[in-house]
């Protein structure tokens, strides 16, 4: 399942080694996660339970589907690195995991400004703070950072100045080198596990707990797929449609050989390219609603393969034994509701769900930051001012975690934010307020397309204009 030729992407696997998953060796290479391994080597159910198979659905660390134990710890696949001779195997029923002891006790950190998440947010914000010339400190859960962007293969559409031009890894690379440029500390495989008293957080990195006290804060942790209800949708082949990208595009592992996409907005479509640049044939695309929801420039492309584009349709259940077999699609009604009578049924071990995002904003609402629930972006978002700050002083909100935009957007509420948190610290000097109001003018400038209407909307329930 590993992809040997692709139109735009070079996968580099170095340093070729084995764990061994329930008494099988399985070949990985450094960088590559479990789950990509064993993955790669046809392994899709991951954990066994009373009622089903189940396997892997974001690959990006939130759902359940590839809990594993790893010499006696249990860890999702997703985010841990393989690395030779490791013990892996399954786990059943879930049951709490035993409490932990961090030998040596807790690590005190103090910092200036604290950014959780490196995606286009996270990394944004902290180039901003880190140029102004403070101690800036990034922590994230994956062992790579770049968040979503690294998977992204498809060019940008904008000036230079937003990386017009550019593919989504090229982005996340420059953001990277850019970050430590200026200073920025990245912390990796160091999950942010809650906030605590006295303006504490904790984070877990490399086996050691930390206790970081920063000055400021931005919330930057992204959003997470939905899931629809629908019978078999637990079986493993049912996945997010960016854990499909991390697979092929992170990876360079193929997620399957015959898949049913499900959603025509922007993410629906361009997986849908990517996966037959990948090698896989896309049988159909549903679309409950009665339009394609994204660019059309991007539903040509996929029509020019041969791919239908089903409208007014969605899936109505998933059939297999221990992995995905079937996709049974049908036409929906005025309600949204399945008309018996009119259901498809494709052979496929693929099932990708692009059906949209939830902003992961969990984090801020134990914090206590005033909440909102605004179905135009995407869920409960924080209240804040133009300038990202919440309704907690000191502590700022970028990227998806403020409401489902685009990676562009991302970028410039992470500059916005990471401006304010060193005009917070360092005082209203003249420099970063030009840099924060061009910012401000470049995302509005960025909000100015049909697809930003809704988004909107949005922001005026939750923008609080105050003075600054």
């Amino acid at each position: 399942m590993r992809i040997t030729e692709h139109p735009i992407l070079k996968f580099e696997r170095e340093n070729p080694h084995a764990f061994v998953f329930e008494g099988v060796e399985v070949e990985a290479f450094e960088g590559e996660s479990l789950a990509a391994a064993l993955w790669a080597k046809g392994v899709r159910e991951l954990r066994r339970t009373s009622w089903g198979s189940l396997g892997p659905f974001c690959m990006i660390g939130y759902c359940s589907g590839c809990l594993v134990e790893v010499e006696g710890r249990r860890v999702r696949a997703c985010l841990e690195p393989s690395r030779p001779g490791l013990q892996v195997r399954r786990l059943g029923e879930f049951v709490p995991a035993p409490a932990t002891e961090h030998p040596g006790g807790a690590e005190e950190l103090e910092v200036d400004v604290m950014v959780v998440g490196s995606g286009p947010a996270g990394l944004s914000a902290a180039i901003a703070s880190g140029e102004s010339g403070l101690e800036v400190h990034v922590f994230e859960r994956h062992f790579r950072p770049g968040g979503q962007l690294v998977k992204q293969t498809h060019k940008f559409f904008g000036s230079g100045e937003l990386f017009g031009g550019m593919r989504g890894f090229q982005i996340a690379e420059k953001l990277v080198a850019s970050a430590k440029e200026v200073g920025v500390r990245i912390h990796t495989r160091a999950p942010v596990l809650g906030y605590f008293r006295e303006g504490f957080f904790a984070a877990s990195e490399a086996g050691r707990l930390l206790l970081i006290k920063p000055k400021a804060v931005v919330v930057s942790t992204g959003a997470v797929e939905r899931l629809l209800p629908f019978p078999g949708n637990h079986l493993p082949g049912v996945m997010g449609a960016g854990a499909a990208q991390t697979l092929m595009n992170e990876y360079g592992v193929k997620p399957g050989e015959r898949a049913v996409v499900v959603g025509a907005g922007n993410v629906g479509l361009i997986v849908s390219y990517q996966l037959m640049q990948a090698g896989v044939r896309v049988l159909a695309v549903a679309e409950v609603m009665p339009e394609i929801g994204g660019w059309l420039v991007h539903a040509a492309k996929i029509r020019r393969l041969g791919v239908p584009i089903l409208t007014r349709h969605t899936v109505v259940r998933a059939e297999g034994g221990e992995q995905l077999e079937r996709v049974v699609v049908a036409a929906v009604d005025e309600r949204m509701e399945p008309v018996p009578g009119t259901e498809k049924v494709f052979d496929a071990d693929l099932l990708l769900l692009a059906v949209g995002l939830t902003p992961e904003s969990r984090l801020l609402a134990q914090m206590g930051a005033r909440m909102v629930w605004s179905p135009e972006l995407g869920g409960y978002v924080p209240y804040r001012d133009k300038y990202m700050e919440t309704s907690v002083p000191g502590v700022y909100v970028a990227g998806d975690a403020s409401g489902i935009e685009e990676a562009t957007t991302a970028i410039l509420t992470g500059r916005v934010a990471g401006y304010s948190a060193a005009v917070r610290l360092l005082g209203p000097r003249r420099d970063l307020l030009e840099k924060r109001e061009e910012a401000l003018m470049l995302l509005r400038e960025a909000r100015r397309t049909p697809f930003s209407s809704k988004v909107l909307r949005g922001l005026e329930k939750v923008v609080v204009h105050v003075a600054h």
